[in-house]
C-alpha cells in the first residue's frame, strides 16, 4: 500500500468526525440513513462493509483495486489487475435520482464521478458514454490547466475555476448530483457548479465546443448505470447514496 493511499486510510477515523456537516456526519454515521433520509427515500449504495451492487465495468465482478477498509471504500492502483481502466459501477440503471456521496483523493490524483453509462462490450470505457463529474486534486493533478477539468466540474463540458472549491487533499468533499426528467444539476461541497437541460440547444453547444463533440455515443441517454472511476490515482468514497424524485 502507497503512502497516498496509507494517508486516506489513516486520517478517516478522524475525519469522520469532523467533516461532511451538512449531512450530519459522524464517526457513528457511516454509511447509515437516518429516520428522516428514509423517510426522504434515500437507499445507500455502500453498505460500508462490501461491494455489494457493484461490480467492474464489462466484468462480473468487482477487481482487487476496489476494496472497502474501515467503513470507507477504496481504489488501490497497486491491486490492479491489468493495465486499463477498472472502473467500479452500480448493478442498477438510474434516471430521475439525486446521488450524494463523499470523496477524498490523494495528492496528484484524478478520479470521476460517470453517470448515465451504457454497459456493453463494444464501449471500452464508462466515459465513451457517460459524463463525468470530475473529481481532482486541483492543485497538483497533472490534468488542472483547464478550468471545466476541476474538481466537482462536468469535465470538459462546463464549469469555471470560481466554482470549483475542493477541500485539501486528504479530506472529504460533498458531491451531488441530480437528474430529472433529463435536468442535470450538479452541487460541490454546497456550490451550484452545473444547471442544464440535457439535449437544450445550450447542452448541444456545450457538447460541441467539449473534446466529445465526435463521440456519437456520448451523453446520448438519460438513464443508465454511475461509476466511480480508476484513473490510476488512490481515491476514496464514502457515505454514497441515492434516492429517486
Amino acid at each position: 500500500m502507497n503512502k497516498g493511499l496509507s494517508v486516506i486510510i489513516g486520517v478517516t477515523s478522524i475525519l469522520c468526525a469532523c467533516s461532511s456537516s451538512k449531512m450530519g456526519t459522524s464517526a457513528t454515521q457511516l454509511n447509515t440513513l437516518t429516520k428522516q433520509e428514509k423517510k426522504e427515500g434515500w437507499e445507500l449504495l455502500l453498505d460500508g462493509k462490501t461491494t455489494n451492487g457493484w461490480h467492474t465495468y464489462n466484468r462480473d465482478t468487482v477487481s482487487k483495486n476496489w476494496k472497502v477498509v474501515d467503513g470507507v471504500l477504496i481504489m488501490d492502483p497497486k491491486a490492479k489487475t491489468s493495465s486499463g481502466m477498472e472502473d467500479l459501477i452500480t448493478n442498477n440503471e438510474y434516471e430521475n435520482y439525486e446521488l450524494s456521496l463523499e470523496w477524498s483523493i490523494s495528492e496528484q490524483g484524478n478520479s470521476g464521478i460517470i453517470f448515465n453509462v451504457k454497459e456493453s462490450p463494444k464501449f471500452g470505457n464508462t466515459f465513451v458514454t457517460g459524463p463525468e463529474m470530475q473529481i481532482l486534486d486541483n492543485i497538483k493533478a497533472s490534468d488542472n490547466k483547464q478550468e471545466n477539468h476541476l474538481a466537482g466540474l462536468l469535465y470538459d463540458i462546463h464549469g469555471t475555476a470560481a466554482m470549483s472549491k475542493p477541500k485539501p487533499v486528504g479530506e472529504w468533499n460533498l458531491a451531488r448530483i441530480m437528474q430529472k426528467n433529463g435536468h442535470l444539476t450538479f452541487y460541490f461541497n454546497g456550490v451550484k457548479t452545473l444547471d442544464v437541460q440535457q439535449g437544450s440547444e445550450e447542452w448541444k453547444n456545450m457538447i460541441a465546443r467539449s473534446k466529445f463533440k465526435t463521440w456519437t455515443d456520448f451523453a446520448s441517454a438519460t438513464k443508465g448505470k454511475i461509476a466511480l472511476q480508476d484513473h490510476g490515482y488512490e481515491v476514496a468514497f464514502r457515505n454514497i447514496k441515492i434516492r429517486k424524485i
